[in-house]
C-alpha cells in the first residue's frame, strides 16, 4: 500500500505549492474526502489540505450511524430519507468491512400519543402501533432491494429480553427496525485513501487563510503550513468549500456574501458502560422527549453511545458537552433505564457541530432545520457544498461534482456508485484470513475482530508488523483491542502527526476511555517519536500539549453552563 506518512506530507506540500490542478478541496471531514474521491475517479487532477487533522470535526464526532433518519419521516422529508436510505445501500456494499447493519429496539408505552418525531398526536381510532407499523413500512420501502432487513412486531417480553435495562412498568410491545453502524472517523480515512489511490494529494495541518484572483474569479487558495510553519499558494481551476460549519467563514475569506445561511447545531454524546446498561448488540430508541427529540443507545465497540442534542452554538473549534447538554441527557436515560446513571458513570463526552441549512425565518429551533445538503456557486467561482449528514457524504461529493462537470461541459458520470472503497478488497475472505493469521500471532480475538472491522484488508500490513517485532501486538490499554503496531501504521500510512491524531481519530481510545488514554500518551509519543525522528523536547512539548487539552475538555464540561 501506498505511504502516507510524514514524509508523504512534506512532499506532498512541495508539490501543492509547485502545480496547478483542477480542483482543490478544503475541508478534511468525510464531505471533502468524499469530493476529493470522486473528483479524482473522474479523472481530475485534485488537491485537498485540512487546517487540523482528518476527521477532527464533526466526522468523528457523530452518533456512529448509517441511517435514513427515521425521524425525518414524520416532517415528511419522503426524499431526504430515500437519498439516505439509497446511500445507506452503497455504503454496505461499497465499505462492508466499516459498515455492518444494527436493530434498533423501538418500545411503547402506555400513554404514548406521538409516534416518534412526529409533531401531531395518535388520530382518534388509530392504534400508535399501526402507525408506527406503517411508517416503518415506509421506511422499509423507500430503501428499496437495498434494505438491510424487514421491521417486525415484538412483544413486550421480547423488548425486555433484547433491553432488559428498559422501564417495565407500562410498556406494552414494540417494534425491531434495523439501521447501519459505522467508525466515522476510520470512514472518512478510507476514503481519503481511496481518493490518494487514485492519485489526489492530500494534507493535513494545512489551513486556507486567503484567496488570490483574477478578473474577480479565485484562482488560487494561500494556505499556511501549521506544522512548518510556512504560506505558499495552491492554485486551481475549481475550489470547493467543504468545510461544513466553518463554510461562511471560508465565503468570507473570498470576500463573498455567503450565498448559504448555515445554523450549527451541537450534538453531544456520553460514552457509558455496556455492561452497567445491560446493553446486548441491539440499539434502543428512547420515547420522545418533551421538546420533540429522539435519543439514541448505541453499542460501540465496548461501550454504548448515547445521544444526541441538538443545540445552539459555542466554540466552533472546541465544542464540549456543558452541564445543561449532560444534565438534560441524563434525565431521560433515568426516566426510561431500571438503572440510575450518573455523572460519575461518564466514561467520556464528546460534542460535535453539523452544518444545518438555515430557514429564512429567525429563531427556528435547531431540531427542527433541515438536514438535507446544497451546493452553491458563487460569484467568483468558489463552490461550497454543505449540509447533510455523515451517510450522504458520496451523493454530496456526487451533486458537486456535477456542477464541476457541467461548468466543464462535460456529461456527469458517477464512478463511485460502485466504487469499493480500500480496505473491501475480496472481503469477506480476507477476514477469514485474517482470523487464522491473527490466531497464530496470538492475537486476542478482540483484537483480530477490531482490525479487521477498522482496516479491513489492509489489516494484513499491521499484522505484517508484528510478524516482524512481536511486541507490536501488545495492547496499549490492557481490555481494549488496539495495539502497539496501530501507531506505527498510522504513522506511515495515514498522516498521524500528533498524539491526538491517533488517540482520538485513527483509534477510539478517548472515546472509549479518556482517563486512560491520559496514561497511555507518553508511550503512544514515544512510538510515533521513533517514526517521525522527533527529538526529547518535542516528544514532551506534544504530549504536554495533548494533556492540557484533555483538561481542558474536562474542566469545560464542569464549569460550563
Amino acid at each position: 500500500m501506498q505511504p502516507l506518512s510524514a514524509r508523504e506530507r512534506a512532499s506532498n506540500l512541495n508539490e501543492l505549492a509547485h502545480n496547478t490542478f483542477d480542483i482543490l478541496v478544503i475541508g478534511g471531514g468525510v464531505t471533502g474526502a468524499g469530493v476529493a474521491l470522486d473528483a479524482v475517479a473522474r479523472g481530475y487532477s485534485v488537491a485537498l489540505v485540512e487546517k487540523a487533522d482528518f476527521a477532527s470535526g464533526t466526522s468523528s464526532k457523530s452518533t456512529k450511524l448509517v441511517h435514513g433518519g427515521i425521524r425525518y419521516l414524520p416532517n415528511f422529508d419522503i426524499s431526504l430519507v430515500h437519498e439516505a436510505l439509497v446511500e445507506r445501500g452503497l455504503l454496505l456494499q461499497n465499505a462492508p468491512f466499516l459498515v455492518s447493519p444494527v436493530a434498533f429496539v423501538l418500545p411503547i408505552y402506555e400513554g404514548d400519543k406521538h409516534p416518534v418525531g412526529m409533531p401531531f398526536t395518535t388520530p382518534k381510532g388509530i392504534g400508535l402501533n399501526r402507525l408506527l407499523d406503517a411508517g416503518l413500512w415506509m421506511y422499509d420501502g423507500l430503501a428499496g432491494r437495498r434494505n438491510i432487513s424487514r421491521h417486525h412486531h415484538i412483544s413486550r417480553q421480547e423488548v425486555l429480553e433484547r433491553a432488559p435495562a428498559l422501564v417495565s412498568e407500562g410498556l406494552k410491545e414494540g417494534f425491531i427496525y434495523y439501521d447501519g453502524q459505522t467508525n466515522d472517523a476510520r470512514l472518512t480515512m478510507a476514503v481519503l485513501r481511496t481518493a490518494v489511490r487514485s492519485g489526489a494529494l492530500i494534507a493535513n495541518y494545512a489551513e486556507v487563510t486567503g484567496f488570490e484572483k483574477a478578473n474577480n474569479h479565485l484562482t488560487g487558495a494561500i494556505v499556511h503550513d501549521v506544522i512548518g510553519d510556512q504560506q505558499f499558494t495552491v492554485r486551481a481551476r475549481h475550489i470547493v468549500n467543504a468545510t461544513g460549519v466553518f463554510s461562511e467563514e471560508v465565503e468570507s475569506l473570498a470576500e463573498e456574501t455567503p450565498e448559504l445561511l448555515v445554523e450549527p447545531s451541537k450534538g453531544v454524546h456520553l460514552v457509558l458502560s455496556r455492561e452497567q446498561l445491560q446493553l446486548g448488540n441491539d440499539a434502543i430508541v428512547l420515547p420522545e422527549t418533551e421538546d420533540k427529540r429522539i435519543l439514541f443507545i448505541v453499542p460501540w465497540e465496548s461501550r454504548a453511545i448515547y445521544g444526541t442534542t441538538d443545540t445552539g452554538t459555542g466554540d466552533l473549534n472546541h465544542p464540549t458537552a456543558s452541564q445543561d447538554d449532560i444534565s438534560y441527557l441524563l434525565k431521560y436515560l433515568n426516566r426510561y433505564l431500571t438503572v440510575r446513571v450518573d455523572e460519575y458513570d461518564i466514561i467520556s463526552t464528546y460534542a460535535g457541530y453539523r452544518p444545518l441549512v438555515k430557514p429564512r425565518q429567525k429563531n427556528a429551533s435547531t431540531a427542527r432545520l433541515s438536514r438535507t445538503h446544497a451546493v452553491i456557486e458563487s460569484p467568483s467561482g468558489l463552490v461550497t457544498i454543505t449540509g447533510g449528514k455523515l451517510t450522504t457524504y458520496r451523493r454530496m461529493a456526487q451533486d458537486t461534482l456535477d456542477l464541476i462537470n457541467r461548468r466543464d461541459s462535460m456529461k456527469p458520470v458517477h464512478p463511485t456508485e460502485s466504487l469499493p472503497l480500500q480496505g473491501s478488497a475480496a472481503w469477506p475472505l480476507t477476514q477469514h484470513e485474517l482470523q487464522r493469521r491473527g490466531t497464530r500471532l496470538g492475537l486476542g480475538s478482540n483484537i483480530i475482530q477490531h482490525l479487521g472491522g477498522a482496516y479491513g484488508s489492509n489489516a494484513t500490513i499491521i499484522m505484517d508488523l508484528v510478524e516482524q517485532d512481536p511486541g507490536l501486538g501488545l495492547r496499549l490499554i490492557d481490555d481494549l483491542p488496539y495495539i502497539k503496531a496501530e501507531v506505527i501504521y498510522a504513522c506511515r500510512y495515514e498522516m498521524a502527526m500528533k498524539p491526538a491524531d491517533i488517540l482520538s481519530r485513527r483509534t477510539s481510545i478517548v472515546l472509549e476511555d479518556r482517563e486512560r488514554g491520559q496514561g497511555i500518551v507518553d508511550e503512544v509519543t514515544h512510538l510515533m517519536a521513533q517514526e517521525l525522528s522527533w527529538p526529547t523536547e518535542q516528544q514532551q512539548q506534544l504530549t504536554q500539549t495533548y494533556l492540557a487539552q484533555i483538561q481542558h475538555q474536562v474542566l469545560a464540561e464542569k464549569h460550563q453552563v
